[in-house]
């Protein structure tokens, strides 16, 4: 519920209460000009497979260069503090782009010039300053005349007319579908809401959620689809399962009943060959202790893949037993067709935060590579019972380091290494090494590996390309006070950084690879990303934290923001090489687009800075083509 509203007039009313606070600017034209769906961005992620591809050319190795400022859109609501940020994929459907704000405002922009033609703000007239989370951006749907943008605020489910932006009164109750209600434990004061967009299946949106991570109770992370005309929910997949539900006997002493998160997050894919839905779960709450949900916890830490008709469950992978580490599946699987020694094979790649990429055959949901359990250290924590194994894939390799050893400790600096090698000393340390009461290192780091930008699919070459960072964390539990209702809290997030504030390990601290997924190699892997003042002092550039997504195109090129250093950069897709960076008025923590409109190709991305990577927040959209 958004807060300053009266809830018990909203659900009388519905979201018109809100939309009484909205100035509406010009609609679109009804009149806009149809556009080759496959020569814009209409789906989160490029395409129901989260391919993040485009077949469009024009911009190419020859001309990248030559690259240049477009148009930029200030949605005006960027904040220093608390710092916002924006992780919106931006859609561009009919030359009008869609985009969510730092402040989760949604707003249509035509596409060719930036120049806003709606905006819906679901916390009008409320204070400004107060943080509204992320939002990775919009859902659009049609049917003949009908056209539908989809949008979730505060946990609720809001449908417009994509032409005027109008809510749709038809809709739920006045446009508006409030998530928190038949969840059964998500009471108004437990954290829900959906960050990533649904996905469509014929008339259906499909939607996972943002749950709490504990130790505080935490909402389960049921998946929901919803009449896309009329907001009535379709059907449920229960996660945790319930009694008498496939997966049930992994929750012993009946734990599913109070177990909270193995929720949804990141998005989901769509087969719509077959009308499955694929969906990738993160851990169960609490995060880092699950002395109260002993057992393996399906189906947490899953890729699942459900009847999109149903919600029924056709088979399922758990990459994670009994998670301790915070190891969500963070982004969507992306589902490819792979050509494996003469043999086309359908095939979900799922990346995950501990930098193994898991190849799986979608009709059976067998691994198409060897993955191997192996025996893994016990917790010393009392309560605790840690799973004795997890797996190792040892095909492709992984793409992230998979251990911080004393020889690996940083080497920027003499002063560095010792103090980091202090700490090391004190704490526990190793790939699955649960956390203690006395500190265990965690590596890799609780924001990856990979996260939630996911990587994007050549299917000319069938290869693939992701982004991810290596850096270590360090997690402390602590006893947790009298009366809480839980055993144990923890003494925060904490990075494991050096004095100056740099990564713990020696560089590099983030790469973009590339894979041939058909051979399941590693083609090549390149820094990326740069602190201009330690290349002053003469360390090569060391790569840093990355968040969001590439995508790339049939022009030969890969596009990243994702980097500290507030870049944006075009590779080769065939040897990594850069042919064209530039500075963003602030970080680009997103996936970028690409589109075609008055038959030119931009490509587009959101800076909005802030979030996990902690620099300056900024307000932008920023679209980029070629001079004339």
């Amino acid at each position: 519920m958004p807060r300053g509203i009266d809830r018990r007039r909203f659900l009388k009313h519905g979201a018109s209460t809100l939309l009484a606070a909205t100035v509406w600017p010009a609609a679109i034209s009804a009149a806009a000009p149809e556009v080759d769906p496959a020569r814009e961005w209409r789906v989160f992620h490029g395409n129901s497979a989260a391919w993040h591809y485009s077949p469009l050319d024009r911009i190419n190795r020859d001309n990248v260069n030559q690259l240049q400022v477009a148009w930029t859109y200030h949605t005006g609501d960027g904040r220093r503090k608390p710092a916002t940020t924006i992780e919106c994929n931006p859609l561009v459907v009919n030359g009008v782009m869609y985009v969510t704000t730092a402040q989760l405002k949604l707003c249509a922009l035509e596409a060719a010039t930036g120049k806003l033609l709606w905006r819906f703000d679901p916390f009008a007239g409320m204070p400004q300053d107060k943080p509204r989370g992320v939002n990775r951006g919009a859902t659009y749907w049609e049917d003949g005349d009908d056209r539908r943008i989809f949008f979730v605020a505060n946990a609720h489910l809001m449908a417009f007319d994509a032409r005027t932006g109008k809510l749709i009164q038809k809709f739920g109750s006045g446009g508006s579908v409030n998530l928190k209600l038949g969840l059964e434990r998500a009471s108004s004061w437990l954290t829900y809401d959906v960050t990533s967009p649904g996905i469509i299946y014929k008339d259906l949106i499909i939607l996972g959620s943002l749950c709490g991570e504990g130790p505080m109770p935490a909402a389960p992370g049921h998946v929901r689809a919803f009449d896309v005309r009329t907001g009535e929910m379709a059907w449920i997949f229960h996660n945790p399962p319930q009694q008498g539900e496939f997966g049930n006997d992994t929750w012993p002493d009946e734990s599913w009943r109070t177990t909270g998160g193995a929720n949804d997050w990141g998005g989901m894919t769509l087969d719509e060959k077959r009308g499955w839905v694929f969906v990738s779960t993160g851990s169960c709450a609490f995060d880092f202790y699950g002395g109260q949900r002993l057992g393996a916890d399906l189906f947490a830490n899953c890729l699942i893949a459900l009847d999109a008709s149903t919600g029924k469950r056709i088979w399922h992978h758990q990459v994670v037993h009994h998670d301790l580490w915070d190891r969500d599946l963070p982004c969507p699987a992306t589902l490819v067709t792979l050509n494996l020694d003469g043999r086309q094979v359908d095939a979900a790649i799922q990346p995950t935060k501990f930098g193994q990429l898991f190849i799986f055959d979608r009709e059976t949901g067998k691994p198409l590579f060897p993955i191997e359990e192996r025996p893994v250290p016990p917790s010393n924590v009392p309560g605790e019972q840690a799973w004795p194994t997890q797996q190792q894939v040892l095909k492709p390799p992984p793409y992230a380091r998979q251990e911080f050893t004393e020889d690996d400790i940083t080497n920027i600096s003499p002063e560095a290494h010792a103090y980091i090698l202090e700490t090391f000393r004190k704490s526990l340390h190793g790939m699955w090494r649960p956390p203690s009461l006395e500190g265990t290192v965690v590596f890799p780091g609780f924001d990856g590996g990979s996260n939630w930008g996911s990587g994007s699919f050549d299917p000319d070459t069938n290869r693939f390309y992701i982004n991810s960072h290596d850096e270590p964390w360090i997690m402390t539990l602590i006893p947790a006070p009298k009366g809480s209702g839980y055993p144990y809290a923890h003494t925060g997030y904490n990075h494991f950084l050096d004095q100056e504030g740099y990564a713990a390990i020696k560089p590099p601290w983030g790469q973009l690879t590339a894979f041939d997924l058909n051979r399941g190699e590693i083609l090549w892997q390149k820094v990326l990303g740069e602190f201009k003042e330690l290349t002053a002092r003469g360390i090569p550039p060391t790569g840093t934290q990355n968040i969001g997504g590439s995508i790339c195109t049939a022009g030969g090129l890969v596009f990243v923001g994702s980097t500290q250093d507030e870049m944006f950069r075009a590779f080769d897709k065939n040897d990594g090489k850069v042919l064209w960076e530039a500075k963003l008025p602030a970080g680009g923590y997103a996936t970028p687009c690409t589109y075609e409109a008055g038959g030119k190709q931009y490509v587009a991305i959101a800076a909005g800075g802030g979030g996990k990577p902690r620099t300056r927040s900024g307000d932008a959209f920023v679209a980029f083509a070629l001079p004339g």
